[in-house]
């Protein structure tokens, strides 16, 4: 289980197009930042709080629901990937798109 402290949903377009969640987590007075991007989300469910993401790995994110967005750090990562990648775009999902209607 996975619960990051900046979250965002990155869309994978190419041959086979998907969502992946793109975590950020502060690293603290001792520790350095981090990311993940999950595996694809396969299915995506709600409470009142949070949005818990399954991936295709198995992993779980759970992702509050106003913690929306990414670390500087996470940005700068998040960006150099886009920026990097030729046989597919990656774009980030608006955060006004209603994350449980899209297909997953």
């Amino acid at each position: 289980m996975h619960t990051p402290d900046r979250w965002l949903i990155v869309k994978i377009n190419g041959n086979d197009p998907h969502y992946r969640v793109f975590g950020s987590w502060y690293g603290g007075y001792l520790g350095s930042d981090s990311w993940r991007m999950n595996s694809g989300i396969t299915k995506v469910s709600e409470d009142d709080d949070y949005y818990h993401f399954e991936g295709t790995s198995g992993s779980v994110y759970h992702c509050h629901k106003k913690a929306w967005g990414i670390s500087g750090y996470g940005s700068a990562v998040l960006h150099a990937m886009i920026e990097k990648q030729k046989d597919y775009q990656m774009e980030i999902v608006p955060q006004d798109m209603d994350v449980t209607t899209l297909e997953y």
